[in-house]
């Protein structure tokens, strides 16, 4: 039986703290789980979907996009893969009476856990314009109120098409085929908000803005660099790639402002050691820096390089690379020749013998490894740091050989493969092309909006509709104030969903909720069992099959969903065949071969075992698809963030028991963390010098350039061994904090990594 709904929402009030472990996984990454997913789905479904969680004729984890080895373990997933499981597939139902007990108001006030722990969505809702509550519908009147809505609109760009990386390849082919036969290029998706700044450097420099490594690729490095990254939390398997790694010879370099506790020590879980033993200590060194220092520590590594050749000249820099394959080495060196040494300093808070230390790993290293994830992407400065990682990987040949490259690790289990297959707001014009030669309609060619342009636009009036596949932007966007009234000043707003959250409160004057089935269930058409497709982190495309009974009849695919939306709005007689999509998802897979690079004969290629990699000049042959066809040596000038007296700099990070804006459970327990989220984690010494108190209450008010004052208020102070200067919260909390303005340049990702910030006794609670 399902168990009932959380019923009363949870405070804080049973807020515990503890000392921060120094080891991640073990035994507790047992008791965690099995025992939830037991109580939670009960032992046949438990047992079905944990069996077939990332197995080559399973489905893929909705969690994080770590890609799976080659050999597949028996239990192939992770205590956060088990947790994002059972949340999504414990039989638990919102029922009709949900709604009419429960408006809109009072969902607002409902914080994300609550919402996500009521159960999924069985059933069309409508709330119509004038109304507090939402209320059941056919599907047939749901797919014509958005048609009747989106065909009112006096210009296709007045509507937006939001894409999660949760969605299958499939589903988001179709989305953006109808997206862009509706009219539009408004197609922003959740890398917009993490992994752009990735994706705008790596293009610039190396001609691909994914990964150049593969899974194999780890045990073969000498060195592997892990930079504003939290493997244990935000993908564990990591782990026991870095543990193979370290087995197999490599070293391991943590660079972080905070210590976590799965780059300290690994006990695996499925080895006696990691049971009952010590497990294996993964970093070497690790290096706490500041917020925003990265790109500082980079160019002082590659200036060392630098100094390293000209003491021995041909010895040090990969010249035969150099030469055949690069270019800009000259501008290069004459730029790093005049970084300040003190700058460094003030910007890393490190000292030189460390990062002497960390240049002599790299410079006695033959393969190296530099991987990362939103703790670089997210700053001012990001796509600059990024170049900079680049930079320093090409001095010596650190691209397109086994045991090196660089490795930006996303966090949404598909949202590179969604880029493949054309959702981006700013798709090439081959891309566009070959839309046109194969569906005989001329895309739209203009850019569309990414999604902090998409929440400006709404909040200006500039676009009315809003639809999302999936996600939840009113969290996971920044300045959340902002971001809630934009949606709520649109006309129509749609969200095509598993489960409630806080983007289902705050919407349109008229809002539709469209339940669809999850990864873990049987997709059933009418040609039979379908299976659909994803891209992982290192361009591995492979099959994803759900294997349990679906929790409700009247959820519909997210590919069925789409093909019905675009013939309500596109009409009956549209060229594509939309019935057709939904009947056999063959029949999608032969137009993406036709039209998504490096998917030729993608029917055929992902029914092989294990599927297939996507191919990649710059890792498979040292060819570089640059405008010159060559790599880039790129100079970047260094900017640091000056921090008055009393203002400290703040990252918003994630808890253990979460993945995005998902709350499995309210603890984070690497952390000492347990029953609640409101904590503020400060180093000790910047609590004494600002007279504050460990336990103490305080209110956190971000200080902007607009002279907006946002504030996060009442976080209890964690004493806390972070970076000198440098603060954490919790993700989505921190967004509130964010100006939406306030952006990476070049890729316009939220800066969430460096907001400058007081801290302020908190205000009294008002009665």
């Amino acid at each position: 039986m399902a168990r009932k709904p959380i019923h009363d929402d949870v405070t804080d009030a049973e807020l515990e703290v503890g000392p921060p472990r120094r080891s991640a996984a073990g035994l507790p990454s047992l008791t965690e789980t099995i025992p939830l997913a037991l109580s939670r789905m009960g032992p046949g479904r438990a047992a079905a979907t944990l069996a077939n969680l990332n197995q080559k004729d399973g489905f893929d984890c909705m969690s994080c996009a770590w890609p799976d080895p080659p050999d597949r373990k028996v239990a192939e997933f992770c205590e956060n893969g088990a947790k994002a499981v059972t949340w999504e597939a414990e039989p638990l139902r919102i029922d009709s009476d949900f709604w009419a007990a429960h408006p809109v108001s009072e969902l607002r006030e409902r914080t994300e856990y609550w919402l996500g722990q009521q159960g999924r969505l069985v059933e069309p809702v409508y709330k119509p314009a004038g109304t507090d509550h939402y209320h059941p519908v056919t599907w047939d009147d749901a797919f014509g109120i958005i048609a009747r809505e989106l065909n009112a609109l006096d210009s296709p760009d007045q509507a937006t098409f939001y894409t999660s990386g949760r969605t299958s390849n499939e589903a988001a082919f179709a989305y953006q085929l109808f997206v862009r036969a509706f009219g539009t290029n408004n197609l922003p998706d959740c890398s917009n908000m993490c992994h752009e700044s990735t994706g705008a450097a790596m293009a610039q420099t190396i001609g691909v803005g994914k990964s150049a490594v593969t899974y194999t690729d780890f045990a073969k490095a000498d060195l592997i660099i892990i930079m504003g990254q939290n493997p244990g939390t935000c993908h564990p398997r990591m782990l026991t790639a870095l543990e193979e790694a370290k087995l197999a010879g490599a070293q391991i370099v943590a660079v972080n402002p905070l210590p976590e506790a799965g780059l300290i020590n690994f006990k695996n879980p499925q080895r006696p050691r990691g049971l009952i033993g010590h497990g294996t200590d993964l970093a070497d060194q690790f290096l706490q820096i500041r917020l925003a220092g990265d790109m500082a520590l980079l160019q002082a590594l590659s200036k060392r390089v630098l100094a390293a050749e000209a003491a021995a000249p041909g010895t040090v820099l990969d010249h035969a690379f150099l030469e055949e394959h690069c270019e800009g080495l000259e501008a290069l060196t004459a730029h790093l020749a005049q970084v300040d040494d003190d700058e460094v300093r003030a910007a890393t808070g490190l000292a030189d013998a460390e990062i002497d230390e960390l240049a002599a790993r790299y410079l006695a290293a033959d393969r190296v490894i530099i991987t990362w994830a939103m703790g670089l992407t997210q700053h001012k400065k990001a796509v600059a740091t990024i170049r900079e990682i680049i930079n320093l990987l090409l001095l010596r040949g650190n691209i397109g050989k086994p045991g090196a490259g660089p490795s930006p690790i996303r966090g949404h289990s598909n949202v590179q493969g969604d880029r493949t297959m054309g959702i981006w707001e700013k798709m090439p014009p081959a891309f566009l092309d070959a839309l046109h030669r194969e569906f005989g309609f001329d895309p739209p060619r203009h850019p569309g909006l990414d999604a902090v342009q998409s929440i400006q636009a709404l909040r200006d009036g500039k676009v009315r509709a809003f639809v999302a596949l999936g996600g939840n932007l009113v969290s996971a966007i920044s300045d959340t104030a902002v971001a809630e009234a934009a949606l709520c000043g649109a006309r129509l707003s749609v969200s095509i969903s598993t489960k409630l959250n806080r983007s289902h409160a705050f919407v349109g004057e008229e809002a539709l909720i469209l339940p669809t089935l999850g990864r873990t269930e049987i997709d059933l058409q009418a040609s039979g069992p379908q299976f659909v497709s994803v891209e992982d982190t290192v361009c591995a495309v492979h099959p994803s099959a759900g294997r349990v009974e679906p929790v409700s009849r009247d959820a519909l695919s997210e590919v069925a969903i789409v093909s019905r939306l675009a013939r309500a709005v596109l009409g009956p007689d549209h060229a594509v065949d939309w019935a057709g999509f939904e009947r056999d998802y063959d029949t999608v897979r032969e137009h993406i071969g036709h039209v998504c690079a490096g998917c030729e004969d993608y029917n055929v290629r992902i029914r092989q075992p294990g599927g297939f990699m996507l191919a990649h000049p710059p890792r498979d042959e040292r060819r570089f698809p640059t405008a010159t066809g060559k790599a880039v040596l790129t100079v970047n000038e260094l900017e640091t963030i000056r921090v008055p007296e009393g203002r400290l700099l703040l990252q918003s990070v994630r808890s253990h028991d979460q993945f995005n804006t998902t709350m499995y459970g309210l603890n984070d327990r690497y952390r000492g963390i347990h029953k609640g989220r409101h904590v503020l984690f400060v180093n000790p010494e910047d609590l004494a010098d600002l007279g504050l108190v460990d336990g103490e209450h305080v209110d956190v008010h971000s200080e902007a350039d607009d002279g907006v004052d946002r504030a996060l208020r009442g976080l209890r102070i964690v004493s806390y061994p972070t970076a000198r200067g440098c603060v954490a919260t919790y993700f989505p909390e921190a967004n509130v904090l964010v100006p939406l303005e306030s952006t990476a340049e070049v890729s316009n990702t939220p800066a969430s990594k460096s907001v400058v910030v007081r801290l302020e006794p908190a205000a009294p609670a008002v009665s």
